[in-house]
């Protein structure tokens, strides 16, 4: 937005029919959602329910699910990369079905793989590897 004084923003009208003020001076997301929510007392009509290409990659996330419970908790456990914002390509739900998948991306390379982040320290991080192993 186009500053118009120090501090100031020029708003353009993007604002019109908001209520409350706090939140155009200063970041303050609970003034701006009490003074502009309005509940929805209706029900769920409006709603659509899920396309087929969603209930096929929901049935194959709970098979990995399934499985990641028979496996006593953990599929998967990431030993070599170090969990990042770029650590990872796109990952896939399904590779046999990434043409249905509309986001890509995920934690890991493969769903439900447990990433390594060392945040907790590395003695941490390397018990942590060596109970997955174990699994």
């Amino acid at each position: 937005m186009p500053m118009t004084a120090p501090g100031k923003f020029d708003s353009n009208g993007a604002w019109d029919g908001f209520r409350g003020e706090i939140w155009q001076e200063e970041i303050n997301v609970r003034d701006f959602i009490q003074k502009n929510y309005t509940p929805y007392d209706g029900d769920e009509s409006f709603l659509t329910g899920p396309t087929s290409r969603t209930e096929k990659l929901w049935n194959h996330v709970q098979k990995l699910q399934k499985e990641e419970r028979e496996k006593g908790g953990v599929l998967e456990c990431e030993t070599e990369v170090v969990s990042g914002l770029t650590a990872y390509g796109p990952g896939y739900i399904s590779e046999d079905m990434k043409d249905l998948e509309q986001i890509v991306g995920l934690q890991t390379d493969k769903p439900l793989k447990r990433a390594f982040m060392p945040y907790g320290g590395i003695r941490m991080a390397v018990q942590a590897a060596e109970t997955c192993m174990m699994m």
